[in-house]
């Protein structure tokens, strides 16, 4: 596992050239993206109802992010303003032996910038790419 001075030069380096970093983009969290993904339903749970992915990292705070990290991933969740409205700009990178990957960028603005949204989105993310991670073991242990 990274130690967080690595974990903050992985974050340096890729704010610095975000547009290669992250391949995909920057995905923005509306109501169509809740739709699609069918998180709309599952932002109706009890806490308790819901796997909880969050439980299970470190944290470290600074005046100008919360990263997250444990062994298979770092996260740094970016409180902004654009103007005068709230946004909160996340990372997710997988944690690997010498180095960082970043996989995924999401933003959330307006009635989606809570705290709520931005940890189910962050929670949905992290199920998909562990879930995606073990269909690829799969497919080498049985190609």
């Amino acid at each position: 596992m990274q130690n967080p001075m690595q974990i903050e030069q992985f974050y340096k380096d890729f704010m610095s050239n975000l547009s290669t970093h992250a391949h995909d983009g920057v995905v923005s969290i509306n109501l169509r993206f809740l739709h699609d993904q069918g998180l709309l339903d599952t932002l109706t749970l009890a806490d308790d109802e819901s796997d909880d992915l969050t439980q299970f990292f470190h944290v470290i705070e600074s005046p100008e992010k919360v990263t997250l990290f444990n062994e298979h991933f770092i996260v740094w969740i970016i409180p902004k303003m654009e103007g005068e409205n709230p946004m909160t700009f996340v990372l997710i990178a997988t944690n690997q032996q010498e180095k960082a990957q970043l996989e995924v960028v999401f933003t959330t603005y307006g009635v989606y910038n809570s705290p709520r949204y931005v940890l189910r989105v962050l929670q949905h993310f992290l199920t998909d790419m562990l879930e995606t991670e073990e269909t690829l073991t799969l497919f080498e242990k049985n190609g």
